[in-house]
């Protein structure tokens, strides 16, 4: 999945280069893996489970795939520690195994990825 998913930003990315608001790409992701009728959840409430109760929070995943991959999208200068940080956290909260990081804003975007 994750190959599917870094392909089509691959396509994106070469359409439309760097430096577009994040969410510009945030929607045609979206729309390029329902094309393909792939399943994606856009902007995922994630809620942190303790002692039986559910407490949300406000954490938000920017795209689900297939139930198996969490996607944060960026469309910044660089990635910092903070935004591994955050795809760490939500993988934990969420149980899923693989998240990627995606900075649009690269030379070439496949630089601008990040793999946990």
């Amino acid at each position: 999945m994750s190959e599917i998913i870094i392909g089509k930003c691959i396509k994106i990315h070469s359409k439309l280069g760097p430096e577009l608001f994040e969410s510009v790409y945030k929607t045609i992701l979206f729309y390029e893996l329902s094309k393909d009728s792939i399943y994606c959840e856009r902007q995922k409430p994630i809620s942190v489970h303790y002692d039986n109760i559910k407490i949300d929070l406000g954490f938000i995943a920017d795209r689900i795939v297939e139930n198996k991959v969490l996607l944060e999208l960026k469309s910044i200068e660089n990635i910092l520690n903070v935004h591994k940080k955050q795809l760490l956290t939500y993988l934990k909260l969420t149980g899923l195994k693989l998240g990627l990081l995606i900075n649009f804003n690269s030379n070439l975007v496949k630089d601008g990825i990040t793999e946990l």
